[in-house]
């Protein structure tokens, strides 16, 4: 029974039609969402009446899909039995996963990518991809129409997964079918399948290697323009490109072309994959494989590159990225010595700083500032040259591309429109990558501001604890120089009762002047200055971090460009080169202001560090200010208690009872007035009566004194101090 017509516009129970996602050679796929739970699923349908063995083929690849399991594979789902009714014949319909991202093919398209992906997207690819063919391969499934519209993108916890999809449908087809199913997109066929040969997994390495090379250049490997013919057959076995020029020449090439957006380091084993997966003769496609691992050279050599471990460093002197291949637990210092080597800075004047402004840290190996999967374009690490603080350059300037070059040098060179626009190509890449350098110089300058907050929130800190000791240290001063002038004002009174002591009266007098010498903190305040001077350039510097709208507004005008429509006329590059012209000379201005303010930077940093030892030496010598009156304070108070003795021992005739009152302050006895008041009564009371003191009713607690004295220190030992009376001194 037929089938009424299908309508995109109606609904089935809680599923709702949301819009048509694409029209393959003999299906269509829609986007269905739960109106309750939000679930989508992108439901597929054949549109075509197939012959009996066709429709048997169909069903059971439905069954092969529902039975992997792999997260670079499309997952197949159970079709709600809402929907069934949309199936236009009698063929089952297939549900799968629906992937939000959109496919490979509308990633190439954007013109910011004419020459190619990021490498890091090329490496996201590599490891996406190679798995899920490698998945298919081992479960005897041959795909033979991978290409970027077969490849979908998904979200997956914050990162891009891409998803083989279509997988199966053509290999079971008839060979008449099958053309018939791959019109437009024949550039991804290996040779055997257009010679009606047999064929092998190997269909789906040359189809990978033409995606790679795509991925990574922009354009297809072999005469991009044309569909393929005999003459790539004449390639030589190592040839991963055929170009036509405009007199009809084929050119090979084994090499990568430029421009593309890959690493150097990444660029020769990227081509000798290439170079195995290209081969013409498909028993040679992909190398030996190998009898334990069971898989081809061409996987172990992509396992290769996607576990080599690579360093970007981007020096801020010249605005050059380096690109350095670690060997296993390389320390940092034999990658700084490969660094010097190559950028002739030495290791010792070397500053490596991440994207946060923090320094590697000398003690981890090198692969600490290495991300799996991730390229330079997405993290890379910054060179400063700690010998200089003003950057002037010579900074490298991005290559011009050669066809980009050469309508810069005669733009009213007259070119057929499809040339024109892969040479316009080639300049909004230059463009784009422009902007990508501006901004990885903008991110380094960044990094070294971050790195100035750092050492400034510790300057601060340090601040903060030289200033607290200070503070500490004049407070003893304060009283220790009221407690002597205290002294020597009593001394002076006393001396016409006999007991006095020369030595300690200068010990005395020495000391004032040493603590009066202390309180001078000028050197402190000539610190506190430039901390003030560092604290505002902080502040100042802080706020500049702009973007350069004048690089975005030229890419607009580049994606304008890019957007005419083919035609067989001929024009020339004029408005291109203005342009181009226009944007070299903005960027120049702001890369002058980038590098003077980066310079403003490097400088106050180096204020901050010269700072450091300044601070040091200051607490230093604060703590020896602070031990040596300390030491003072404690020599004063044996002196007195010294005296005290001899006072009590041999002189008192009678005690006048005072109370000594002390306290504990860092490890320092500090005495109040009330002890010398103590020394002074007993003074005054040695020439009231020498003669009472054996009838005295004092007397037996003058002896508790005296007997208390000379066990806290024996008269027989001799002093330390060299302040305290001698034989002379009376």
């Amino acid at each position: 029974m037929e089938r009424p017509p299908f309508r995109q516009n109606q609904d089935f129970g809680d599923w709702e039609l949301k819009e048509r996602l694409g029209m393959g050679g003999f299906a269509h796929v829609y986007l269905y969402q739960h109106m309750q739970t939000h679930e989508k699923l992108a439901i597929k349908m054949c549109r075509l009446e197939l012959t009996p063995r066709n429709k048997d083929r169909w069903s059971r690849e439905i069954q092969i899909m529902k039975k992997l399991n792999h997260i670079n594979i499309v997952t197949a789902q159970e079709v709600p039995e809402e929907v069934e009714p949309i199936a236009l014949n009698d063929l089952p319909l297939l549900a799968m996963e629906y992937c939000s991202r959109g496919d490979l093919r509308k990633v190439l398209s954007k013109p910011e990518n004419c020459c190619g992906l990021k490498e890091s997207e090329v490496l996201s690819l590599l490891n996406d991809v190679g798995s899920g063919i490698q998945y298919l391969h081992e479960n005897k499934i041959i795909h033979r129409d991978l290409k970027p519209e077969n490849i979908v993108l998904q979200d997956i916890n914050g990162k891009l997964v891409h998803k083989i999809i279509d997988l199966g449908y053509a290999k079971d087809l008839d060979q008449g079918s099958l053309c018939t199913s791959f019109v437009g997109t024949l550039q991804y066929l290996a040779p055997e399948l257009f010679e009606n040969k047999p064929y092998t997994v190997t269909v789906d390495y040359w189809s990978f290697g033409t995606m790679i090379f795509e991925c990574s250049c922009g354009f297809r490997p072999f005469l991009h323009n044309l569909q393929p013919v005999h003459k790539v057959r004449n390639k030589g076995p190592k040839d991963i490109m055929a170009v036509e020029e405009l007199n009809g020449e084929v050119r090979f090439s084994t090499h990568l072309p430029y421009p593309n957006n890959l690493s150097r380091t990444l660029l020769e084993p990227m081509e000798a994959l290439l170079q195995l997966m290209l081969k013409w003769d498909p028993v040679h496609r992909g190398g030996q494989v190998n009898h334990e691992t069971k898989k081809p050279l061409c996987f172990e050599l992509l396992e290769q590159i996607l576990s080599m471990k690579v360093v970007h460093i981007l020096n801020m002197t010249t605005a050059q990225v380096h690109s350095f291949q670690l060997t296993p637990d390389e320390s940092l210092h034999s990658l700084q010595k490969r660094i010097e080597a190559e950028t002739k800075i030495e290791v010792v004047n070397q500053e490596l700083l991440q994207e946060t402004g923090v320094s590697l840290d000398p003690r981890k190996p090198a692969a600490q500032c290495v991300l799996d999967g991730r390229g330079w374009d997405s993290y890379i690490v910054y060179l400063f040259d700690k010998s200089i603080t003003k950057y002037t350059g010579p900074f490298s300037a991005r290559r011009l591309p050669e066809k980009v070059n050469t309508i810069v040098q005669d733009a009213k060179t007259q070119l057929p429109l499809v040339v024109m626009k892969k040479v316009w190509g080639e300049a909004v890449s230059y463009i784009c990558g422009l902007k990508d350098d501006y901004s990885r110089l903008f991110q380094g300058q960044r990094a070294a501001m971050l790195s100035l907050l750092r050492y400034n929130t510790n300057l601060t800190r340090c601040k903060n604890s030289m200033f607290g000791f200070s503070q500490q240290l004049k407070a003893k001063l304060d009283f220790f120089k009221s407690s002597i002038q205290y002294d020597l004002e009593k001394y002076s009174d006393q001396m016409h009762y006999g007991i006095s002591s020369e030595k300690m009266l200068k010990a005395w007098q020495e000391n004032e002047e040493r603590a009066a010498a202390f309180a001078q903190v000028t050197h402190l305040l000539k610190i506190r200055y430039r901390l003030v001077v560092a604290n505002q350039l902080v502040q100042a510097l802080s706020c500049f971090l702009f973007f350069p709208t004048g690089l975005l507004q030229c890419f607009e005008l580049f994606f304008s460009l890019w957007l005419v429509p083919d035609s067989d006329v001929s024009c020339d590059s004029s408005e291109m080169v203005k342009a181009i012209i226009q944007t070299v000379q903005n960027q120049d201005k702001v890369l002058k202001d980038l590098f003077t303010h980066l310079s403003k930077i490097l400088i106050s940093k180096q204020k901050i560090i010269d700072l450091f030892p300044r601070i040091d030496k200051t607490l230093e010598s604060i703590k020896d200010a602070d031990n040596t009156v300390m030491q003072m304070q404690i020599k004063r108070q044996r002196e007195f208690w010294h005296l005290l003795k001899i006072a009590c021992v041999s002189k008192s005739t009678s005690v006048i009872r005072r109370p000594v009152y002390f306290f504990q302050e860092r490890g320092g006895v500090f005495f109040t007035a009330a002890c010398t008041g103590v020394f002074l009564s007993l003074l005054q009371a040695q020439n009231s009566s020498r003669s009472s003191i054996a009838a005295s009713p004092e007397s037996s607690n003058l002896l508790q004194v005296s007997q208390w004295s000379q066990s806290a220190q024996p008269v027989s030992s001799p002093h330390p101090l060299t302040s305290l009376p001698g034989p002379n001194d009376r």
